[in-house]
């Protein structure tokens, strides 16, 4: 009866999963180069920026590896410790970037080394131009050296932005540090912090293992702020680019700003849903020490981050639109779908998602699940409906009931 019912399910999984896997090489324009077999799902953690932008030290980092792990969320999946801009200091006499004396008075290595100690990964932020965007010294000419260096500080992940890189071609410089970085003899996650402006995911798969998709994200639900956007306009940029992620090769819409306070609650677990369907990286930004239950309960949902953290690897895509009432989804590799219902509007409103949008036949009877109630919601033929507050979504998981 198993195997009846997992061949089933792998054969439902065919019409959706033909609309998400990777786009073929040509369409891709793969460079020739194998893939370094790390972030085989989206990597997660946290960074200083989005919360602490320059303001960090080495007691910043430390208080949230701490909280990292006394949270729950290390246990959850959570595992990297980045620090974003502003560590740097002066480069040595031999040319070696060093850090902020100042800020980091035991230096980097002994940081790496606490962080590592609780069972987490390190990972620091460089820049391809001359100058990183708070204009401390970039990694322009300095490629191997810095790769080098991060690995002899036991860096397990580099974030690496695209500030003061004047006429630079992005593939050529991405793919340089990627070099450096298989070079220095160890395993260092990439991630490429292009803002998609020169369209990485044509080029990216195997020179990093993420690349940013879109701007700056900032802590609101809609609109601009300088060069940066709120949720709603980056997942409309990430619409149509779920042909070209997968294991080791993410599009990333951004780190999350669950908790930093500009959004509801709704708002944040519309955000923490829509960030799963995607497949994104979740890298939290906010507080650790300072997390309200209704944060911290968004963060460690382990439902919702299992469908983040899926093997398959495929990236959602919207489904169904009708004016501010959307259907997101994705399949899962044991042929179930994860669905994302959105309500962009203001006032609550019912929607329903129809299983032929999802590869599924119409008659087809499947178990629903409410990922954020953590209950089931029985048994439904042909369609699902929920009402959805404003702002907000119902995220369900959808199996074939045989």
């Amino acid at each position: 009866m198993r195997k009846m019912i997992l061949a089933l399910a792998a054969l439902l999984l065919v019409p959706l999963l033909t609309l998400a896997h990777p786009a073929k090489a040509e369409d891709r324009k793969d460079p020739p180069r194998q893939p370094n077999g790390l972030a085989l799902t989206p990597p997660m953690g946290w960074n200083t920026w989005n919360k602490f932008a320059c303001e960090i030290n080495e007691e910043v980092i430390r208080k949230a590896a701490d909280a990292l792990v006394s949270s729950g969320m290390a246990s959850v999946g959570y595992k990297y410790v980045v620090i974003d801009d502003c560590w740097h200091g002066a480069r040595d006499a031999h040319g070696d970037i060093q850090a902020d004396p100042a800020r980091f008075p035991s230096g980097i290595r002994a940081l790496a080394d606490y962080i590592h100690a609780k069972g987490l990964k390190f990972g620091i932020y460089s820049d391809a131009g001359r100058l990183t965007c708070a204009e401390r010294p970039g990694s322009l000419g300095h490629e191997y050296q810095d790769a080098a260096q991060y690995a002899a500080w036991g860096v397990d992940y580099l974030k690496y932005d695209w500030c003061f890189t004047g006429t630079q071609d992005a593939k050529a410089a991405y793919t340089l540090m990627s070099d450096a970085l298989r070079a220095s003899g160890r395993d260092i996650v990439f991630s490429m912090c292009e803002w998609g402006t020169a369209k990485p995911w044509l080029w990216g798969r195997n020179v990093g293992n993420l690349w940013r998709s879109t701007w700056d994200i900032y802590d609101g639900w809609q609109g601009r702020q300088g060069n940066s956007l709120g949720v709603m306009d980056i997942l409309d940029q990430m619409a149509d680019l779920y042909p070209y992620a997968g294991p080791g090769h993410w599009n990333d819409p951004d780190m999350l700003e669950v908790g930093n306070g500009g959004m509801s609650d709704t708002e944040y677990r519309a955000h923490f849903s829509l960030w799963a369907v995607l497949a994104a990286p979740l890298i939290a930004g906010n507080d650790l020490t300072n997390m309200t239950p209704a944060i911290k309960a968004i963060l460690t949902n382990t439902e919702v981050i299992a469908v983040d953290q899926d093997p398959l690897g495929a990236q959602g895509r919207r489904v169904a639109k009708q004016g501010d009432l959307e259907v997101w989804a994705r399949p899962l590799a044991s042929g179930d779908r994860a669905v994302v219902l959105l309500n962009r509007g203001t006032a609550p409103a019912t929607i329903t998602v129809n299983w032929p949008d999802l590869g599924y036949p119409a008659k087809l009877p499947a178990k629903v699940r409410d990922l954020w109630q953590a209950r089931d919601q029985g048994t439904s033929k042909g369609s699902y409906t929920a009402e959805v507050a404003g702002h907000g979504v119902v995220m369900v998981t959808i199996r074939p009931a045989v």
